[in-house]
């Protein structure tokens, strides 16, 4: 891999929610990771050189919660390159909330572990467009033994999908199977809310408590809502991390986000789209998502940046969705949008507003030199040499 360099940028955008804005306009990436961040750096002998041209430089965005089934193909919504569409918004990453849309999803034992393997180990072969996806997020059957949940880790899988999608949803039957794929090393996520497709349920605040997940999937409804009090309760009665999706309620996530300003508790939110879903396929999901959360939810815009990419990267223990040495280079070159009233970046989201995105790294590589499905940006990112 080539040595990279990038002057000047506008805004660095360090993903993490206690320093969420850099003093630094120059970085410098070799071998796909990031090596030097600061003022003035020095050009390294024979590196690409990228102008940013005053434009901002984030993590690449982390989609916490996207309905992968296999290769770049939506089932639900018959459709094809979705992923490859989302990473013209941005998002470098999509998390699997579990492959629940698959024609003949299997529910016996040895089908729900063969599902989940084949897609983790698939998503690790495979970028579709370039994107990292973090596939095969089993989902609870009542066929699964405890005891599975070593054996899918071993083979590679991270993540139970969302508690509820599958046959285990009584909090006695699901709690000591979230337990042990926790014990394991899995990420376990519970879907929140009303019903979404045809088999969930509807999942209340005490039910996620005595169930025990590490994620609040769509804690604003996917689509819909819990009640203010019922997310009141998980915002104030637990240590969970928060999910607010994009395919949900704006009135809830809204006022989830204010909950979470008053507090100050940032680092438990994360940000995903939730589609493919019935609300149907959003390219641009994770940056409206974004834009709602700065403007109307009241969230600092960097603050926001951090929760839909560092948030959710130490939350999946992932090594990217942070600007800093020995972090993965997966980045986003984006500016306020032409015509926009922000006068930047920052400026944009608290104005509601869809950035520009010009450019998109991963792993040190430019895969999008001018994105297909955002406005143009005000000032645009480009290799010079």
């Amino acid at each position: 891999m080539s040595t990279v360099y990038v002057k000047n940028i506008g805004q660095m955008l360090s993903g993490e929610v206690q320093r969420p804005l850099l003093d630094a306009d120059s970085l410098v990436i070799a071998e796909g990771l990031i090596q030097e961040v600061g003022r003035g750096l020095k050009c390294p002998a024979g590196a690409l050189v990228i102008d940013a041209a005053g434009a901002a430089v984030l993590p690449g965005l982390i989609d916490s919660h996207c309905h992968v089934v296999l290769m770049d193909y939506s089932p639900r919504q018959k459709t094809i390159g979705f992923l490859d569409s989302a990473l013209h918004g941005g998002v470098t990453t999509s998390i699997s909330a579990g492959e629940v849309h698959l024609d003949g999803r299997p529910k016996d034992r040895a089908g729900v572990k063969a599902l989940a393997m084949l897609a983790a180990k698939s998503f690790a072969n495979y970028r579709p467009g370039g994107m990292k996806v973090l596939g095969g997020a089993v989902i609870l059957e009542k066929s699964l033994e405890t005891s599975d949940f070593a054996e899918l880790y071993a083979e590679g899988v991270r993540v139970v999908g969302e508690v509820g999608l599958g046959s285990v949803k009584d909090p006695a039957e699901a709690a000591p199977m979230v337990k042990a794929a926790k014990a394991a090393g899995l990420t376990v996520m519970m879907h929140t809310g009303g019903t979404s497709i045809p088999g969930s349920s509807t999942v209340s605040a005490a039910q996620v408590m005595a169930i025990d997940p590490d994620v609040v999937s769509h804690i604003n409804g996917g689509p819909t809502a819990i009640s203010l009090d019922e997310a009141r309760r998980l915002v104030e009665e637990t240590s969970y991390t928060l999910e607010i999706v994009h395919c949900g309620n704006p009135l809830r996530a809204v006022q989830v986000c204010q909950m979470i300003e008053e507090r100050k508790d940032y680092a438990r939110i994360i940000v995903g789209n939730d589609a493919p879903s019935g609300t149907g396929i959003v390219p641009l999901g994770i940056l409206r998502a974004m834009n709602l959360m700065a403007s109307l939810g009241g969230l600092p815009p960097a603050v926001v940046v951090a929760m839909a990419t560092g948030n959710t990267a130490k939350r999946y223990g992932l090594n990217r969705g942070v600007i800093a040495p020995g972090r993965e280079a997966d980045l986003v070159f984006a500016d306020a949008s032409l015509g926009s009233a922000g006068a930047d970046f920052l400026a944009g989201l608290a104005e509601g507003d869809n950035p520009g995105v010009s450019m998109v790294m991963v792993d040190g590589q430019v895969i999008i030199a001018k994105s297909r499905n955002t406005p143009p940006p005000q000032r645009a990112a480009k290799i010079i040499s």
